[in-house]
């Protein structure tokens, strides 16, 4: 395990609103960090600029030692917070264009969650339901073999019953020496998987700790604690 991202003093402003706000961590590799925050705090900006999406920001940001760029493309799993499907398309013809764009993509982990989701192949994204594509995303994004997942809002669309599956689905195919960043509203529904919370408030890193660190200081589960803090 060793440090796997590393961020010094990020700013990102928008005009004159400042959406991230002089924010500096590490992170380590092989962890499952909860990125935790109301609408609007910066959660999904961050990613996008760890994703390489989001470039006129101020600070250092490293991941694998880089700065955002072809290389951390290359070793990134983004799972955005919006479906990004064309109706006509199937989850085979996904397959098809994560194989060409990703050298790192399973294409037989990606068929095996299809099935373990009760997913049809061939039916097209048009006539499938939101928690449909949402699950399809995700087993676009865990079937690669990255370095980094980041996971915005991977829950939404999807029904209770199928929740811990889709968590099960996540724990089993991430490599033990990736890092998962995983942005959530639903804390009690995932908060059992995290090594440590992130909790960010209008900009500002305001929490950074361990999750069994936490629960040993207050007394209370990360969802409480969120409660709590916000």
């Amino acid at each position: 395990m060793g440090t796997l991202m590393e961020i010094k003093d990020l700013t990102k402003r928008y005009g004159h609103k400042t959406v991230l706000d002089n924010i500096s961590l590490s992170l380590e590799s092989g962890k499952i960090v909860g990125l935790l925050g109301p609408n609007g705090c910066g959660k999904t900006t961050l990613m996008k600029v760890l994703t390489g999406l989001i470039k006129d920001y101020t600070g250092t940001v490293l991941i694998d030692g880089q700065e955002p760029g072809v290389y951390t493309k290359s070793i990134i799993s983004y799972l955005p917070d919006k479906e990004y499907f064309s109706g006509n398309k199937r989850p085979s013809d996904m397959f098809d264009l994560f194989e060409e764009f990703y050298t790192d993509f399973d294409r037989k982990k990606a068929e095996n969650m299809l099935v373990d989701f009760d997913l049809d192949p061939m039916q097209k994204m048009k006539t499938m339901s939101l928690g449909m594509q949402e699950k399809l995303q995700i087993a676009l994004v865990m079937a690669r073999n990255a370095k980094v997942y980041l996971l915005d809002e991977p829950l939404g669309g999807i029904d209770p019953l199928s929740r811990d599956k889709i968590l099960n689905t996540i724990l089993r195919n991430y490599s033990e020496n990736a890092l998962v960043i995983i942005s959530t509203h639903l804390i009690h529904d995932v908060e059992t998987i995290f090594d440590s919370v992130l909790m960010i408030r209008r900009g500002n890193l305001i929490v950074n700790k361990q999750v069994d660190e936490i629960r040993a200081e207050s007394g209370k589960s990360i969802e409480e604690f969120f409660k709590e803090v916000f």
